[in-house]
């Protein structure tokens, strides 16, 4: 009976778990912490859909189960997103499923297609979920180095020559949580054509399809002519109208991976609350003037905390996407490790972030800050970092001698 579970023992321990104890303890001693550790929006949902949230919870029938793969206005509000936003037919009965979040979607998708010792290729840093998803299911991970490490493309032909078996599916995740790479349609054309030869599923996580800067909004990898054969894409709610609480998600594509994904589902739950679902559709279908409100607002904080942050001797690239800035260790720092450097930037300038090292070891070196703090405490958090950063050779030596 002392024996570990077989599932947790894959399983490291959390990384996060420490800063966020250190987060929790500082705020207990009445520390004003200014947190951009976790991708929370700070804004609440258009007031549209909470009207349609709070109208329709008062109709008595809508408090049962719910349908498992979605309401049917959902799906169809998903297809009509798909077109006007890519140009891609969805077909909302065969093609697309509502998911508890794309989180939780993913997870279920990998129960659903994942035998014990497939190799599932995973880029490295990357969102947890990516790699433990399929972890947790049985999978062999196989980590695709991001950035300086090679290029994607280099990392897939590598792994289908040296990998027994041959990988199940890669996951792809533009713009990219946490560093907020992007890439173009012609980079997803390869990434088909050579998966589409080798037969392997794709999955794309797009959960920032809508948080961008420049004037390319992201591409969906099924615009690709032929992606649907092999691929399937991830969508949220979360981000593009400040819903992360409601837990509301899409996955669309490939019609075997979708029946697959719907089947586990049926066993699993009930789908979301059916006026959340009904206030989904009133956020895909209605006005969208808050999604330019929501870019505005973090392009905002980003310029803040970027030109901040180089005035205090800290120099970030600027994010071209996404509601984070990935952030090498300024070079003073760079011994101590992203762990390190986060307890102390919580000990002695009260801001809270996430170390790299938790987004996988190619993480090591980095820090992901979150644009969920408004600008006025952005610019505090930059006060306190450019006075940490003027007493760094007393912190330093301070950690010498405790070593």
């Amino acid at each position: 009976m002392d024996q570990e579970f077989h599932r947790i023992k894959r399983l490291p321990p959390y990384v996060f778990a420490e800063v966020n104890a250190l987060k929790a303890a500082a705020r207990a001693a009445k520390e004003d912490i200014i947190d951009f550790g976790m991708g929370n929006p700070d804004q609440p949902p258009p007031k549209h859909v909470i009207d349609k949230l709070t109208e329709v919870v008062q109709n008595p029938r809508v408090h049962g189960y719910s349908t498992s793969r979605g309401i049917p206005g959902l799906r169809k509000a998903v297809s009509a997103y798909y077109d006007r936003r890519f140009g891609v037919e969805i077909d909302p009965e065969s093609e697309t499923i509502v998911t508890l979040g794309s989180k939780e979607g993913l997870a279920n998708l990998a129960q659903a297609i994942t035998s014990p010792g497939d190799i599932i290729l995973a880029p490295n840093p990357s969102y947890p979920i990516h790699a433990f998803g399929f972890i947790i299911a049985g999978a062999a991970i196989r980590s695709m180095p991001m950035g300086s490490q090679g290029s994607i493309m280099e990392q897939l032909e590598i792994a289908v020559r040296h990998s027994v078996p041959k990988p199940l599916a890669i996951i792809l995740n533009y713009p990219s949580n946490p560093t907020a790479e992007v890439v173009d349609l012609d980079f997803y054309a390869e990434i088909v054509d050579f998966c589409r030869k080798h037969e392997i599923y794709i999955i794309s996580d797009l959960a920032y399809a809508e948080v961008y800067f420049g004037d390319s909004p992201p591409p969906s990898i099924l615009q690709v002519p032929g992606a649907k054969d092999i691929a399937v894409e991830f969508l949220s709610m979360s981000k593009t109208y400040s819903m992360a609480g409601w837990r509301v998600g899409f996955c669309s594509g490939n019609k075997k991976l979708i029946a697959a994904l719907t089947r586990v589902k049926s066993y699993v739950d009930y789908g979301a609350f059916t006026p959340i679902q009904v206030a989904a559709v009133a956020a895909l279908n209605g006005p969208q003037e808050c999604i330019d409100e929501m870019r505005d607002r973090y392009r905002g904080r980003r310029d803040v905390l970027i030109k901040g942050l180089s005035s205090a001797g800290w120099d970030i690239p600027s994010p071209p996407a996404t509601m984070f800035a990935w952030a090498p260790l300024p070079k003073e720092f760079s011994h101590l490790g992203s762990m390190e450097f986060s307890k102390l930037l919580l000990e002695h300038a009260n801001v809270a972030v996430a170390p790299g090292v938790g987004f996988g070891e190619y993480g090591e070196g980095f820090v992901r800050l979150g644009l969920v703090e408004n600008e006025q405490r952005t610019r505090q958090a930059v006060k306190n970092i450019k006075a940490m950063m003027q007493k760094k050779d007393s912190i330093l030596e301070q950690i010498s001698k405790r070593k």
